[in-house]
């Protein structure tokens, strides 16, 4: 399994950014895709996760209707809209999977490949 994370930039506070992850490797219709980050200093944390139906979704109280998480499956790519975004959003971002259905799991450990992370850095 491959993941390849993209999209990352420097944005000012209330701007927007949309990041992609292309999957390869295997047949994804089984697995649930996510988004984490890790900013300096501090820990890896869950952002968000989608089934790769797309039915489901799931994201943390602290981006909850600014971030957006979607999936294109005939391309293999997962997306993550990031609008309004604050300064506290600087971080380096990560796409991950893991087999599976449900969407509610959001510790680190659960996911089993990883891409390389894409930096989002947001000014004032």
């Amino acid at each position: 399994v491959q993941l390849q994370a993209s999209g990352g930039g420097l944005v000012q506070t209330g701007g927007s950014l949309r990041l992609s992850c292309a999957a390869s490797g295997r047949t994804f219709s089984s697995y649930v895709m996510g988004w984490f980050r890790q900013a300096p200093g501090r820990e890896r944390e869950f952002v968000a996760s989608i089934a790769w139906s797309g039915r489901s979704t799931y994201y943390s109280d602290s981006v909850k209707g600014r971030l957006t998480i979607s999936v294109d499956n005939a391309n293999n790519t997962v997306y993550l809209q990031m609008n309004s975004l604050k300064r506290e959003d600087t971080a380096v971002y990560y796409c991950a999977a893991r087999s599976g259905s449900s969407v509610y799991f959001t510790s680190r450990y659960e996911y089993k490949y990883w891409g390389h992370g894409t930096q989002v850095t947001v000014s004032s």
